[in-house]
């Protein structure tokens, strides 16, 4: 690898091969949110033909981030001991599959099989896609780099709910699974090829692959400032799975929309959530050059903004000021991202990178992406959808006060770091 300077990447890493990993990596991110979310455009075909209520549709949803929630942090815990492209090429190869058998599903019961096995495979890959960028990209891109690999996450969200919509409507509801888990193999084949193992030296020469389990679990939880950004990405991460799951099926119930336009205008509304990680996280370490906690002052204004707008919008009746805020509250939802992340790298040790990010995606998934879907279906069967997705954004009030409290003791978090990492 050629040196090249510390302002755009590593040193020691090319410009090329960063900007390839990072191709890749956002590509099996993709991937990722696309096997998990193609369900939520079918699932009024699935409720017509198996009859189900919300509650069990939300449960076919809930049950991929549950399991990548329970089973995230020993994966990432392994990662770091094992090679992030040996386990992030495993991973894949298991998701790809399990979504082709979600099109071979005759019921709900080989349905949630087939959904909580693509939950294992997919348990992991965004702490250790991200680990595998940080050890790549420097630290003064951090936020902008992995809001960047996060809002993949929405944009694969996006792709997902559309290619059920459409294929879905042409094809049938099975076609969807089949298509896109079929069409993600092959980067279960490049990914290898291009990218290789990251030499233990280039995350920290205290690294060690055998870091005893006690060590990694009082490393992620040893400072304030990471367990305050855990449960605040956690608590703001529900909003937008909210917004994935149950958009398109709002958007049919609300507007009287066919399947496929309700899935093309949820698509439009949750690519703004994109749009928010990337400039959020580029606004979020433009302002924190001087004092890193500023960057969580802005997560904390993000959050706050979302609830505001986004209680406002749900209450509101159908109708294009009802979109107009919809857009813009999904827009500023998302600005957390890759501030939370690059916080918790921040203050862990390099070591334990994959390890500290899947303690962000077990936070993601267990306060956020597995209960949201469910609980708002249990809320819709009592009280309606529309007002169940009311309720919903005072998630963002809570994660709002964590961050700010996170920033509070985030500089003396890092040097406290810096000083474990020296001794």
């Amino acid at each position: 690898m050629t040196v090249t300077s510390p302002h755009f990447s590593l040193q020691g890493v090319s410009r090329r091969y960063a900007w390839t990993v990072f191709a890749l990596t956002v590509a099996l991110m993709l991937s990722d949110y696309m096997t998990r979310s193609v369900i939520n455009a079918v699932l009024p075909d699935l409720k017509r033909e198996w009859a189900l209520d919300d509650s069990q549709l939300g449960l076919l949803v809930g049950i991929v981030p549950l399991i990548v929630g329970i089973a995230a942090w020993p994966v990432a815990l392994l990662a770091d001991r094992w090679g992030y492209v040996k386990s992030i090429t495993a991973m894949a190869a298991i998701w790809c599959v399990a979504t082709a058998l979600c099109g071979l599903a005759q019921n709900q019961s080989q349905m949630l099989m087939a959904r909580a096995a693509i939950g294992l495979g997919e348990a992991g890959y965004g702490a250790v896609g991200a680990a595998m960028l940080a050890s790549v990209f420097p630290a003064a891109r951090m936020s902008a780099i992995l809001g960047a690999f996060q809002s993949a996450a929405v944009v694969g969200t996006v792709l997902g709910v559309v290619a059920g919509g459409v294929i879905g409507a042409r094809h049938g509801w099975q076609a969807p699974f089949l298509w896109v888990g079929g069409a993600s193999l092959l980067l279960v084949v490049l990914f290898p090829l291009f990218v290789r193992e990251t030499p233990r030296s280039a995350v920290g020469a205290a690294a060690s692959p055998r870091v005893p389990l006690r060590v990694a679990v009082r490393e992620v939880l040893a400072t304030r400032s990471a367990r305050f950004t855990y449960v605040a990405s956690g608590l703001q991460v529900l909003i937008l799975a909210v917004i994935g799951a149950w958009t398109p099926t709002f958007l049919a119930r609300e507007y009287g929309l066919a399947a496929d336009q309700a899935a093309a205008r949820a698509g439009l509304l949750i690519l703004m959530a994109a749009v928010g990680m990337i400039a959020g996280g580029a606004l979020a370490d433009r302002a924190g050059r001087a004092q890193g906690r500023i960057k969580l002052h802005f997560a904390g204004a993000y959050t706050l903004l979302s609830f505001l707008v986004l209680a406002t919008a749900f209450a509101l009746p159908a109708g294009s000021l009802q979109m107009g805020l919809l857009f813009a509250g999904t827009l500023v939802a998302g600005g957390h991202a890759g501030v939370a992340v690059s916080a918790v790298v921040d203050v862990t040790h390099p070591g334990l990178r994959a390890t500290a990010i899947a303690t962000v995606a077990l936070f993601n998934n267990l306060l956020g992406l597995a209960p949201g879907p469910y609980i708002v279906g249990i809320l819709s069967d009592s009280i309606g959808l529309k007002s169940a997705l009311t309720i919903v954004p005072v998630a963002g009030l809570f994660a709002s006060a964590c961050f700010l409290l996170a920033a509070g003791s985030y500089e003396r978090d890092v040097a406290a770091s810096a000083a474990r990492l020296d001794h």
